[in-house]
């Protein structure tokens, strides 16, 4: 059975998005079935995977309104062992609908209960926010990692998250755990992200913070216009190995 796990922040620009594109397709380079869910209304994971969002019969929309199976979402991409489900601008719209199931933070693991057989691991990208959307991701996944950039008041936005952890925990999800915080568009010549680093490492656990971190890369930056992961649009750069080492310590993690 595998294994599932959620991208969330509900700060945008940490490289969430990123993360999920990249990490899956690392796994994916590992020998791992893998499938990305995209979860958020904006579908640049979508996008980032050089899918055309005009072309799509069903999404994650669908999915989390009961109107299509998973398994008739699931797109084969064209990047070893990885799948997606879509998402296109409609899934704004479940914001609103999902409030009409008697529990609505659940749609999303129902549906992925599922194709759970079908991988070894299951990614959501969840949309930078703490709505009824991301709690359907929280409430899904048997995991979680948090992408975190090191400037001011990121700590806070952590707090915050682990808050709401902590309510799906006791309501909807009390296996989830925390797999870990990954600093991400790291420039270590910067005192701010130094600092920042160093205060988080002091108010975490060592086990829940990624030994790998993801430096600011331009190759990273690029690698989604031409809609290919960063292992494969730029396989020598510094952003492919990082992510290729974020792999294997969730591998190892999990």
């Amino acid at each position: 059975m595998g294994t599932i796990i959620a991208i969330v922040n509900q700060k945008g620009g940490v490289a969430k998005t990123t993360t999920a594109i990249n990490l899956t397709a690392a796994l994916g380079k590992a020998g791992r079935k893998t499938l990305l869910v995209d979860l958020d209304p904006q579908g640049n994971a979508t996008t980032g995977y050089g899918i055309s969002k005009r072309e799509l019969d069903y999404t994650t929309y669908e999915v989390l309104m009961g109107e299509a199976r998973p398994s008739e979402a699931v797109i084969s991409t064209a990047f070893k062992n990885v799948d997606i489900i879509p998402a296109t601008q409609l899934l704004a719209e479940a914001e609103v609908r999902l409030h009409q199931f008697e529990v609505k933070t659940l749609q999303l693991r129902k549906a992925l209960v599922q194709i759970k057989d079908n991988y070894d691991i299951i990614v959501i990208d969840c949309l930078p926010s703490l709505g009824v959307l991301a709690l359907n991701g929280i409430s899904a996944c048997d995991s979680l990692i948090i992408p975190m950039q090191c400037e001011p008041y990121s700590l806070e936005g952590v707090a915050e998250l682990l808050t709401t952890v902590k309510r799906v925990k006791n309501s909807t999800n009390r296996h989830v755990k925390v797999l870990g915080i990954i600093f991400t568009m790291l420039d270590k010549r910067l005192m701010v992200n130094r600092d920042v680093m160093e205060s988080i490492r002091g108010k975490f656990p060592e086990d829940l913070i990624f030994k790998t971190e993801i430096p600011r890369n331009v190759r990273i930056s690029e690698a989604p216009s031409h809609g290919e992961p960063i292992i494969y649009y730029d396989s020598s750069s510094k952003g492919a190995a990082a992510y290729n080492r974020l792999a294997k310590e969730v591998l190892e993690k999990i």
